[in-house]
């Protein structure tokens, strides 16, 4: 049954510890269906809120979820808001208030008829995580820093005067190499964090830094959509997008052997992993189709009339009309029409940031061991008692990071996945200082947590999971 609701200040504790009692048929609230909800409203924890007159402190972002609900969104993305001691019990923290200050501001539309919690955020694991690393990296102090701004610049720098080259000295083999490994650097070191909302406290340095993306010839609307879509349910296949995107030329999800997914070239795929990885920039520059801003997108979860996509989409379709006119048609103007020259340039420009961004996200979540779900696993059984999956150790087992401080320049700090998971409006500067003590805190609540000394370690363990995927086979098979 759904919550009984509250008013005014005492909503945040309903939200932050909802109870499980009938309705209040003598309240005002009314139950709602998830359907009925309009494209300037959301739903945090069973209770609906028309979002259209609060002022949210981090931009117009938030009207990106509306029509559906938003919870794992909310609590992954605001940490501090539900967070309390793990020596605590006292509901009244600084971090319910907050969470309090802000949820009042927005008006209770409704309730959802039989919502059910999917995942705690506030296991013994998550509570003491969160404790320790907040210890680290102060509330408000998430941020990028001067040297993540130092990267960023740099890489910036380094890839417009790439483009300059491009655009009016013209284009070459060479050129296209680098211009490709510039334009992954731009993708994991700059535009990531801002459209994480965590390059900065304001917002519009990161919608700014976040058009990046489009620079680079992918709509940032659509990669915020998908992107924060893998972060709530990563590895779920029924529901991250990343999970079953290469399908059906690859699989990274073992479904049983005699699935309709399954067909008789999986059995080769760990040999032509990186082959189908290298083609990831044309798939999407081909794919690409701008009316998908206007039906929404990721398995139709994402409304087309959201006052997020109103207030972009002519400045995504502006970027993008730059990019083609800086990338796509300099090579044409500079070697001819007919000429070969310009399909070679784009070509490798195209392997390079495909391998650069591709072979980065494919080991992070796709090696040996790794945890996988679909929808009828989303429950596990402890004494006896269905209980909500913990998302964060969640988010640990199905992720892994690998090397150290030159691996961490070159991704941007995303070689750290499993912090950058459990943390994803935390700045990518942080992830080396918090590390540890992920790591500490991870081995004393048994949550496995697989970190390789070399990204050549990951890259085999991840040969090795895909072969295996695509015959059907497990590790624990293998060492039997």
């Amino acid at each position: 049954m759904a919550p009984k609701l509250k008013s005014g200040n005492d909503l945040a504790a309903s939200v932050l510890d909802p109870p499980r009692d009938a309705v209040d048929t003598s309240s005002t609230i009314p139950v709602r269906e998830p359907s009925s909800l309009k494209a300037s409203e959301l739903s945090i924890d069973g209770v609906v809120y028309d979002f259209s007159a609060f002022d949210h402190p981090g931009g117009d972002s938030i009207s990106l979820f509306g029509g559906q609900d938003a919870t794992i969104q909310y609590k992954m993305i605001h940490p501090h808001h539900n967070f309390q001691s793990s020596k605590s019990s006292n509901s009244g923290s600084a971090s319910s208030k907050t969470a309090s200050m802000h949820l009042s501001k927005m008006k209770q539309t409704g309730i959802l008829e039989g919502y059910q919690e999917e995942y705690t955020f506030e296991s013994q694991f998550a509570l003491e995580l969160k404790e320790e690393v907040f210890k680290i990296v102060k509330r408000n102090q998430q941020f990028g820093t001067y040297g993540f701004f130092f990267r960023a610049f740099c890489f910036m720098a380094i890839f417009f005067y790439l483009q300059y080259l491009w655009v009016f000295q013209g284009s070459s083999i060479w050129l296209a190499i680098a211009y490709g490994v510039a334009a992954g650097a731009i993708g994991t070191s700059v535009q990531h964090d801002a459209n994480h909302g965590a390059a900065s406290r304001y917002p519009w340095v990161n919608e700014v830094l976040g058009y990046m993306n489009d620079i680079l010839g992918n709509p940032k609307i659509l990669w915020m959509q998908q992107h924060w879509t893998h972060h709530a349910h990563t590895n779920d296949v029924s529901r991250d997008p990343d999970s079953a995107g290469a399908e059906p030329v690859l699989l990274f999800y073992n479904y049983p052997k005699d699935s309709s997914k399954r067909q008789w070239y999986h059995a080769f795929q760990g040999y032509y992993l990186f082959a189908v990885l290298s083609g990831f920039w044309a798939a999407l520059f081909f794919s690409l189709d701008f009316s998908t801003l206007l039906k929404g997108s990721v398995k139709d979860k994402f409304r087309n009339d959201t006052k997020y996509i109103q207030n972009h989409y002519w400045i995504v379709q502006a970027v993008h009309l730059y990019y083609r006119l800086t990338f796509v048609l300099p090579p044409f103007l500079h070697h001819g029409w007919l000429s070969w020259q310009p399909f070679v340039h784009i070509s490798f420009f195209a392997v390079s940031v495909s391998l650069y961004l591709g072979m980065l996200f494919t080991l992070s979540h796709n090696f040996e061991g790794v945890e996988e779900s679909d929808l009828s696993q989303e429950t596990v059984s402890a004494s006896g008692k269905k209980e909500p999956i913990c998302w964060y150790a969640r988010q640990v087992e199905t992720s892994s990071t690998y090397g150290g401080l030159i691996s961490g320049w070159i991704t941007g700090g995303l070689n750290l996945q499993i912090e950058h998971h459990l943390f994803p409006r935390m700045s990518s500067a942080w992830y080396p200082y918090i590390a540890p003590t992920v790591r500490r805190v991870c081995a004393k609540h048994n949550v496995r947590y697989t970190h390789f000394p070399w990204i050549w370690q990951n890259m085999i363990s991840t040969i090795r999971r895909v072969s295996m995927v695509g015959n059907n086979t497990s590790l624990k098979q293998k060492e039997s």
